[in-house]
């Protein structure tokens, strides 16, 4: 399908994607970071799947409900109409210890008739799934994960090998479920259907509550909420990790290799996600994520990204399947994990500066680990690094260099406020003034009249957007190259990441809403609120889930999803919206 075509499901420890074709087509057990069960997404020919599709041509719409991650999705036939409610069910106390993938099938009118089949993947023909008897239950085995396809009584199937098959006719007033049930080398619940379907709607009220507890005041709460839920997808609840993606190898251009797994913890996407659940007022998340990262520092010190259960990333294995639409090499881990990165301390610091804004409390051990961190800091910052695209090249990347700028602002200011020891307060203070006049005298152009990707170059760089948030100095600077980005990057309503990348890859959803939050901070108001409102056509092609890239020339989703740095970047924009409303009332 389309990658807009999909909505995501989850229970803060997995998340499937389901289409709108009826198919479940992506779902890793027991993990978001675990060998897919179902990847018919990366693997169209012989990947794992769980769809329930109508027999016959249909019409389809699709939404979640309302404050949810619980779907709706309605078939209209020749012959009648049916609704499908899917979830992945939690309990009473929270996420369930198993993965439970529920899904309901309601007669609207007429009778329709759905094929059903649930084939388990063959991760890549490594494993080869099989069906055994056990306590009188038919169990499906993929390697050491093990489940059951449980169903109530109208649902007729064929249970072989390679999975269940079958068929099941919905007429108006019937009710039918399925549901899968499965573990990873671990005793397996068999909870009754009755029982799986009453959690469908459990879940939906546990969604509802936590987002009635979020806390925006704009005119746009629908968008926020739904954009605030798809980042509660991607917090890892057994560790406090944030994924940057819950997908792998989704391309940023079809065909072509920029195919990466997202599938980790980025110090940068979890720092950014830590401030928009602050802006959300979701103060548990956001301090779990904190806590997280901050020991995760403490142990491996300042790498770029972790696995979500808190280790170093692996490197790339590439995985032998065709692609989402033929886009290879697919890929399992990534090559990121060993580059230099300044933007670590920039990301971290900023997280620090907001959680305690927000009237919080450094402890002893973390304000020691950030103050090794601000001295490291200072120490480095003049040398090369990747920068924030994780580009092949080292350079004196700009943004990178405002990184460092941006921590050692912060842990002055949190050192002046009694959050970290003051010892090296005045040396934090003096790197930070040197390194703003770096940026200055070396990378700014005035043939190009804007800060550019790094000294001696005039190809531009999105990111330098955040400047404006993370607060630089000299408002006409920061106005023109604002309007130098627009200019050179902006294609219809959507951004570029920087200059020579549009032959390569899809404009970068982030980019749009960090220009648009700019424009609102430099008091440009009616010109962020038209940049919006330019992108709820595209944005609105789906039921809110939102991937890393999108075709500028068709709208078409890019890149792996959900994807966190869209949907944070969305919620800052409308929070600085909101806030802005604030404070012109």
């Amino acid at each position: 399908m389309p990658l807009e075509d999909y909505g995501a499901l989850g229970d803060g420890r997995t998340v499937a994607l389901s289409g709108s074709d009826g198919s479940i087509d992506w779902l890793c057990v027991p993990n978001l970071d675990s060998p897919p069960l179902f990847d018919r997404l990366l693997d169209p020919d012989d990947g794992g799947r769980f769809s329930m599709t109508p027999s016959e041509p249909f019409d389809v719409e699709r939404r979640y409900r309302p404050d949810s991650n619980v779907l709706e999705t309605v078939f209209t036939t020749a012959s009648g109409r049916a609704k499908i409610t899917e979830s992945i069910n939690s309990g009473t106390a929270g996420r369930l210890p198993w993965v439970e993938l529920a899904r309901r099938v309601d007669g609207l009118d007429g009778t329709v008739r759905f094929r059903l089949e649930m084939r388990p993947g063959r991760r890549a023909h490594t494993a080869s799934p099989y069906q055994s008897r056990i306590g009188g239950h038919s169990i499906f085995h993929v390697g050491d994960v093990l489940g059951l396809f449980l169903h109530s009584a109208g649902v007729d199937v064929e249970r072989r090998d390679d999975g269940v098959f079958g068929a099941v006719s919905i007429r108006q007033g019937q009710r039918e479920v399925v549901a899968i049930i499965a573990g990873q080398g671990e005793p397996l619940v068999v909870p009754g259907i009755d029982e799986i379907d009453e959690r469908i709607d459990l879940s939906d009220d546990e969604w509802r509550a936590w987002a009635e507890r979020v806390s925006y005041r704009g005119d746009r709460r629908s968008e926020f909420i739904r954009s605030v839920l798809a980042l509660k997808l991607l917090l890892y609840s057994p560790s406090g990790a944030i994924a940057a993606a819950a997908t792998t190898s989704l391309p940023e251009h079809i065909g072509e290799a920029k195919n990466y797994d997202y599938r980790y913890a980025w110090v940068r996407d979890a720092g950014y996600t830590i401030k928009a659940f602050l802006a959300a007022g979701a103060q548990p998340e956001a301090k779990a994520a904190f806590t997280w990262l901050l020991k995760r520092l403490d142990q491996h010190g300042s790498r770029v990204c972790y696995t979500l259960g808190g280790d170093l990333v692996p490197g790339v294995t590439e995985i032998d399947v065709s692609g989402y639409r033929g886009s290879r090499p697919v890929r399992r881990g990534n090559s990121a994990t060993a580059q230099r990165q300044h933007g670590v301390y920039g990301d971290i610091f900023e997280t620090a500066a907001r959680f305690v804004d927000c009237g919080n409390i450094l402890d002893p051990s973390s304000a020691e680990t950030l103050s090794h961190l601000a001295d490291e800091c200072a120490d480095s910052w003049r040398q090369k690094d990747s920068g924030i695209w994780e580009l092949a090249e080292e350079q004196h990347y700009t943004m990178s260099k405002v990184s460092c700028w941006q921590a050692l602002a912060r842990a002055v200011d949190l050192a002046d406020q009694g959050q970290l020891p003051t010892t090296c307060r005045e040396r934090w203070a003096r790197e930070r003034d040197r390194i703003a006049n770096w940026i200055g005298d070396n990378c700014w152009s005035v043939e190009r009249n804007s800060f550019v990707l790094h000294p001696g170059t005039d190809r531009l760089d999105a990111s330098l957007a955040l400047m404006v948030r993370f607060g630089f100095d000299g408002r006409d600077r920061l106005q023109s190259t604002i309007d130098a980005i627009d200019q050179e990057l902006g294609v219809g309503s959507w951004h570029y990441r920087y200059s020579g990348s549009a032959d390569e890859e899809g404009c970068f959803l982030a980019c749009t809403f960090w220009m648009i939050e700019a424009r609102l901070l430099l008091g440009q108001r009616g010109q962020a609120e038209a940049m919006l409102a330019a992108l709820d056509d595209t944005l609105r092609r789906g039921v809110g889930i939102l991937s890393e890239m999108v075709d500028p020339r068709t709208g078409a989703f890019l890149g792996n999803l959900p994807q966190g740095l869209s949907h944070l970047a969305h919620v800052m924009a409308l929070d600085s919206l909101a806030t802005r409303d604030e404070c012109s009332n």
